[in-house]
């Protein structure tokens, strides 16, 4: 996630239910009732009356939605693990969706990604990414909405209670691989589509996809396509949205303004390239696994603070409004620890996990490569291994300068060692952190759809994790990027039991389909 200076250096940083035949009615009428009391709803008020047909034609296809969205989390479109087979069915993900864009007027085209080179010398094809196209009135704003539809390999062995590859409602909550991350939010923007398109009404915007199936291996291609379309397929774009993220709540939506960004370093300590016996040759080596312990010892401390001289120097300093803005969010800190099954975190207020979670940058220890981790004893000392760990980073964090520091502290604590040993600190990844202006209209929209559809004012929340698509777009077509997520905080994306509330999911495509009526109020 990278960040077009969007803001001054003053400014803050932040910017069950189970399905039941009487809720659709329900539903209805809280809206109706929301749009009564904003005064949206007038015999002289179209968008209003507009918006209560649309509401009640998603209530009533609800179980429509919830089958496609069956459909889609069948298809094991797994990005991640380099095989044909899975490759294959990312390229039937896509058809498949493009498909389903063509069902509804748009047009579409399937851009050839061309093929991944591997470590192994093994050649993939990449699959298409989908650019499609829904109305160019030019009195209207143009909304382009981006989504992904590869997912995180997924095994039943793994921990799942149920097939990870056949959508499963459980007291309201609809479980599978892709459910919230992305399936389900991308399929919730089509149904707000395909709800103004089967009552034949005019959509009150003009609409863009962009649909990619290898966000999870890093968005190859991506960004090429980007660029090469800046002055052609963005042109007429005014606003972006990516809803690829969760809200901070189990019940109330939120609006995301900025994310972390990642370092992430490889640190190599070697001997030799064969591994030793330690009967044979432990007590006289310098054995690289001990050297790579104490580097990584010393990168942070048992409290989470870094301990690498400098690391925050550069971060923004503490604002009283920012404060105020993180005593707004709804997040019960201890209903937080639970649904996480964490015994204790290392922050007690709701104020200080937030602040830790969005504002200060972490350092987290990723694994080791070339140690012996499998069952049983051997009794072995590796003689190459390779610790990994990253840095999210915050905003006026310098990227290189948060390298030269890392390569500095641990050339330090080798030192200190007199190790025989070579290390060597290498930085894999850098991505920047990312912050959106708050005071754009589509965010103002957001929050009157939200207020809307959900009876409630949004959290104003951050993302700890990195999203490299905001700053692409930023940076490359300048022009506003906002995050409106559907899923509920313990959607468990990446994880075993990934779902997505059926609520989350139906209120979401209404929620999208409130926006596209406040977008062109506000235009």
């Amino acid at each position: 996630m990278d960040s077009v200076g969007t803001m001054n250096t003053g400014q803050s940083i932040l910017c069950k239910t189970s399905h039941t035949d009487s809720r659709p009615v329900a539903s209805s009428l809280l809206v109706f009732l929301l749009l009564l009391e904003r005064g949206m709803f007038s015999p002289s008020s179209p968008p209003a009356r507009l918006l209560e047909k649309v509401i009640q034609y998603i209530d009533l296809h609800q179980d429509e939605f919830v089958q496609t969205l069956k459909e889609w989390v069948a298809v094991e479109s797994d990005s991640i693990q380099p095989v044909p087979r899975l490759r294959q069915e990312l390229f039937r993900m896509m058809a498949l969706a493009a498909d389903k864009l063509r069902r509804l007027g748009a047009s579409v085209d399937s851009v050839d990604g061309g093929s991944q080179q591997l470590p192994n010398g093994q050649t993939l094809p990449i699959p298409p990414i989908i650019l499609a196209e829904l109305g160019n009135d030019p009195k209207k704003p143009t909304v382009c909405f981006y989504g992904h539809l590869d997912v995180q390999p997924a095994r039943r062995e793994d921990g799942w209670l149920t097939d990870p590859y056949t959508l499963t409602e459980v007291d309201g909550k609809l479980y599978g691989r892709g459910a919230t991350d992305n399936k389900g939010p991308v399929l919730a923007w089509i149904n707000a589509v395909s709800a103004f398109r089967a009552m034949e009404e005019d959509l009150p915007v003009n609409i863009k996809f962009i649909i990619e199936g290898m966000e999870e291996a890093g968005s190859v291609a991506l960004e090429e396509l980007v660029r090469r379309e800046k002055d052609r397929f963005f042109s007429s774009v005014d606003y972006v949205v990516i809803s690829d993220n969760l809200w901070i709540s189990r019940r109330k939506p939120a609006l995301t303004c900025g994310t972390r960004g990642n370092s992430y370093f490889t640190v190599e300590v070697k001997c030799r390239d064969q591994d030793f016996h330690s009967g044979t040759f432990g007590g006289i080596l310098n054995e690289p696994m001990a050297d790579l312990i104490a580097l990584l010892g010393s990168l942070v401390d048992s409290s989470g603070h870094i301990l690498i001289p400098g690391i925050y120097d550069h971060v923004a300093p503490l604002t009283e409004e920012e404060k105020k803005m993180y005593k707004a969010i709804d997040l019960d800190p201890e209903e937080y620890r639970n649904s996480s099954q964490v015994k204790k975190f290392l922050f007690d207020t709701k104020e200080e996990i937030l602040m830790h979670l969005w504002r200060y940058p972490s350092l987290s220890i990723h694994g080791i490569e070339g140690a012996f981790e499998e069952p049983g004893a051997k009794t072995v000392i590796p003689g190459r291994v390779i610790g990994k760990f990253s840095i999210r980073l915050v905003p006026h964090m310098n990227m290189s300068v948060v390298e030269t520091q890392v390569k500095q502290h641990l050339e330090y604590i080798f030192s200190k060692r007199n190790s025989s040993n070579q290390m060597v600190v290498s930085m894999a990844l850098g991505l920047h952190p990312w912050i959106a202006n708050i005071k754009d209209n589509q965010y103002l929209a957001a929050k009157r759809a939200i207020k809307t559809v959900f009876g409630t004012e949004p959290d104003m929340i951050r993302d700890g994790s990195t999203i490299p698509i905001a700053n692409i777009f930023q940076d490359v077509i300048q022009k506003s990027v906002m995050m409106l997520p559907l899923g509920a905080v313990d959607d468990g994306e990446h994880a075993q039991n990934e779902k997505i509330n059926r609520w989350n999911y139906i209120e979401g495509s209404k929620l999208f389909a409130a926006f596209f009526l406040e977008m062109a109020k506000l235009h």
